[in-house]
């Protein structure tokens, strides 16, 4: 693991690494593919400009469709449990559908070592409280380089529903080369309206937009994040 992989992974200014941070990581002790097994809640707003404007910059001349929100709280992974709080920019090339995350941050320095060094996922470290769940409120938050806020209320509105995928993510890599990782999922969902605060000294606010969206509460899941390919 070289310092380059931890510092150039593209992102936006939220993901911002403190020097006194990047001076106590741990090396990379879980290389890819990762499976696991959590819950959470995801939520979707509209695409256009300012969302494309968070895509990493050999990826901006993408359509950006759809930003997506959510909490992940990990109960088993390679590097053990933690939270995670994402924004990713969904988009496509033809009638494939890829995602890209452009805002990622985690209570585990493990897992931001991985998933900058695996997957250059621009992972920064935070803080959470709170529970998924019908009505419940799941806050994320760092006090620095850049502050921001995130918190997110699902009000469930449907059943149990069983939901798969198998999307790419996107991701630019410190070398600027672009390549795919296949995120393999089956899991229970429940749809939910999802009500968003966000707040930041930067541009988070501007695409992954607080209100009222539609989402949903995902009861369990298991996925697998395999080797990027080129």
């Amino acid at each position: 693991m070289t310092r380059a992989e931890i510092t150039d992974v593209p992102g936006v200014p939220e993901t911002a690494l403190s020097d006194e941070l990047l001076a106590r990581l741990p090396a990379n002790l879980a290389p890819a593919p990762w499976d696991v097994q959590c819950a959470g809640l995801v939520w979707h707003g509209r695409g256009g400009r300012s969302v494309r404007a968070a895509l990493a910059p050999a990826l901006r001349g993408s359509r950006a469709l759809a930003s997506i929100g959510g909490f992940v709280r990990y109960a088993s992974t390679p590097v053990g449990p933690y939270d995670e709080v994402f924004g990713l920019v969904a988009s496509h090339r033809g009638a494939k559908q890829w995602g890209s995350v452009s805002f990622m941050a985690v209570d585990s320095e493990a897992s931001l070592v991985g998933g900058r060094t695996n997957w250059s996922m621009p992972k920064t470290l935070a803080s959470f409280e709170g529970e998924i769940g019908h009505k419940q409120t799941m806050s994320g938050w760092c006090d620095g380089p850049v502050r921001w806020r995130v918190e997110a209320t699902p009000t469930i509105i449907g059943p149990r529903i069983p939901a798969r995928s198998n999307m790419p993510t996107r991701q630019e890599f410190p070398d600027g080369v672009v390549r795919d990782s296949y995120l393999a999922a089956r899991a229970t969902i429940r749809p939910a309206i999802v009500r968003v605060k966000v707040g930041s000294d930067g541009p988070l606010p501007s695409w992954l937009r607080p209100g009222l969206h539609l989402g949903a509460v995902v009861e369990s899941a298991e996925f697998t994040l395999g080797k990027p390919n080129d």
